[in-house]
């Protein structure tokens, strides 16, 4: 295993511990908010631009996963997924996007919103947030408190995404966004962003689950399509979730 090979699963692995060890209390409450919208029949949204999208997609639609988590997504920010790539980084500046893409959803007071913005200085996931609670939703923000302190924020408010929520789960990304360094790479590399989100995303759901089975509830959740009986029985279940369902059929209001 060559050096780099080596630091960078130690970045990731020191990253991680980290953040268990730090959001452990950041991560039960955004648990018992998941929890608590899962029980009471609120519909549950995750959003973020660009690589962002990653984390936010991992907890939609996949194996083990609660059923009625939705995507908002938004064309040209899930992942890189428009050509030029670039477009999809000036979409997160564009003002009145967010909130025109809220208010086209199913989304209503009560409901709860996770948006994933690493920096969470673009207008995109401050205006989001913002708007989102305006209309009564719950917020909960995946970001990196490192960059507030370092960079300003483009959103006219001079806020950013840490202002807008119900709780911040605080990733501790350096600014820049790269662990590793070597002789003649002008930048920083070895991004752990997306496996620290992801990690966070994923352990939010993995706690609002048990406190679910804890109040005797029964949690909406995925099996693997590459098992048998998995694709029978995520038929059933999103059949009978389908009230808060919005990724398998044209969202309604």
């Amino acid at each position: 295993m060559s050096d780099l090979v080596q630091q960078y699963f130690d970045a990731a692995l020191s990253q991680l511990q980290r953040v268990r060890d730090e959001e452990a209390d950041r991560i039960e409450e955004a648990a018992e908010l998941l929890a608590e919208a899962v029980a009471e029949g609120r519909r549950i949204f995750t959003f973020g631009a660009g690589h962002s999208s990653l984390a936010a997609q991992d907890v939609v639609y996949r194996a083990g996963g609660l059923v009625v988590i939705n995507l908002l997504n938004v064309p040209g920010m899930t992942g890189v997924n428009v050509m030029p790539a670039p477009l999809g980084s000036a979409l997160e500046r564009v003002a009145g996007l967010a909130t025109a893409t809220l208010d086209l959803t199913p989304a209503r007071e009560g409901d709860l919103l996770f948006v994933v913005s690493l920096s969470g200085r673009q207008v995109m996931p401050v205006e989001l947030a913002r708007h989102a609670r305006a209309r009564g939703l719950r917020v909960i923000g995946v970001t990196s408190l490192a960059y507030p302190a370092e960079v300003g924020s483009n959103h006219p408010s001079g806020t950013f995404l840490k202002d807008n929520c119900d709780v911040v789960l605080d990733s501790k990304i350096a600014v820049g966004d790269g662990e590793l360094s070597t002789p003649g790479a002008e930048t920083p590399f070895g991004s752990v962003s997306t496996v620290v989100t992801s990690a966070l995303m994923q352990a939010v759901v993995a706690s609002a689950i048990g406190r679910l089975t804890e109040r005797g509830i029964t949690p909406p959740l995925f099996r693997s399509g590459n098992v048998d009986g998995g694709t029978e029985w995520n038929a059933k279940v999103m059949a009978d979730n389908a009230d808060r369902i919005f990724y398998a059929h044209p969202p309604r209001r």
